[in-house]
């Protein structure tokens, strides 16, 4: 694997990562801990270092551990072959259902912050932000 090819698929699982991240927290309200993650992962006999998980999650270092892997996806209950970006894998269908709903999630939270940043905005503003921002998440979401 080059250089190039190995920043790829790092940058690539993060994303998968970060995704079922996302999934978590809008399935249980909070994100998973660091903490939360190794003890299941040492539970079935794999060990999750921080700076391991933090070169994951931040897309910094492939890693390539079939264990780690394995771990992984049994955490977020999803097929390894996803996590790991196999080319016929895919996504699995709690990910695609919660998908709509991070992103709407993120857009209120886009949305909030633009209205308590811009203060007295009219309200005619206000709803074009918000129209603008729905359009972005409906061709997001077309790609």
């Amino acid at each position: 694997m080059t250089d190039d090819e190995s920043a790829t698929a790092a940058a690539d699982l993060a994303k998968r990562l970060r995704l079922l991240l996302d999934v978590a927290i809008a399935e249980t309200g909070s994100e998973p801990t660091y903490s939360q993650i190794a003890a299941f992962l040492r539970d079935r006999g794999t060990n999750l270092s921080r700076s391991r998980w933090t070169y994951m999650v931040n897309g910094h270092r492939y890693v390539q551990d079939p264990a780690v892997f394995a771990g992984l996806a049994s955490f977020f209950d999803v097929d390894t072959d996803f996590l790991i970006g196999a080319n016929d894998a895919e996504v699995p269908e709690k990910v695609s259902a919660q998908l709509d709903l991070v992103r709407s999630m993120r857009a209120a939270k886009v949305k909030s912050y633009a209205a308590r940043t811009l203060g007295d905005i009219s309200p005619k503003a206000l709803q074009a932000i918000s129209k603008f921002l729905d359009e972005e998440m409906t061709h997001t979401d077309q790609q």
